[in-house]
């Protein structure tokens, strides 16, 4: 299963974000991929890479076949591959491209991020591209899921979906079932804060009728 860096994830993609979303300028120069990794906007958490940095990730995602380097007379451009190396379709493409470069985020999120990537019809449809990346195999029939449906946070209507590309997939659910187990105790001390209230309230509900009734 692919396994990269913080900044590899970044680099991969701001490739399949621009390819989608301005055509017209794609594939990218070193230095409109720089700008691109280190835009302030759509970018969770933003990131100041250098050209050494953003270089040496095209370099990685070369050797994994998931980047091509186009050579100009003037200037070598890059363009990402994930259509014919994974074999992904432009929904897949864009909800897995929004997980990379943005923390875990739920099918709705994905949803109303991607419209200038990819018009999916609604909620499931997400859903559906996410279950296909999750249930990806290689072609010996082996597990290679892209992405991965974290538990649903206590109070939240959705779960969340998560890239499985960046290597720390075991530090991140373990960081979600810490804030879960915080939810639950919290949630567990306001119900026990409750019915000591409702205590309170029925005590001194007798004790008003009691007084009332002049006993």
């Amino acid at each position: 299963m692919l396994t990269l860096s913080a900044v590899e994830v970044r680099v991969l993609g701001s490739l399949m974000e621009k390819e989608m979303t301005t055509p017209e300028y794609y594939p990218l120069s070193l230095n409109a991929l720089v700008n691109a990794c280190n835009q302030k906007s759509s970018r969770e958490p933003v990131m100041e890479l250098s050209e050494a940095e953003v270089r040496t990730a095209l370099f990685e995602l070369e050797t994994l076949e998931l980047v091509r380097v186009l050579a100009d007379a003037r200037v070598s451009k890059f363009e990402h591959r994930m259509y014919d190396r994974l074999a992904l379709r432009r929904p897949e493409v864009a909800a897995l491209c929004l997980l990379l470069l943005r923390v875990p985020q739920t099918a709705a999120e994905l949803r109303g991020r991607a419209e200038r990537m990819y018009g999916f019809d609604d909620t499931a449809a997400v859903t559906s591209a996410l279950e296909r990346m999750a249930a990806r195999q290689e072609q010996d029939g082996s597990p290679a899921p892209l992405v991965m449906q974290m538990a649903r946070l206590p109070g939240a209507r959705e779960s969340r979906w998560m890239h499985r590309l960046g290597g720390n997939v075991e530090g991140m659910v373990a960081a979600q079932a810490v804030v879960l187990h915080e939810a639950s105790a919290a949630a567990s001390g306001l119900a026990e804060r409750v019915v000591e209230l409702e205590r309170i309230v029925r005590e001194m509900g007798e004790r008003i009728e009691a007084l009332e009734s002049g006993t």
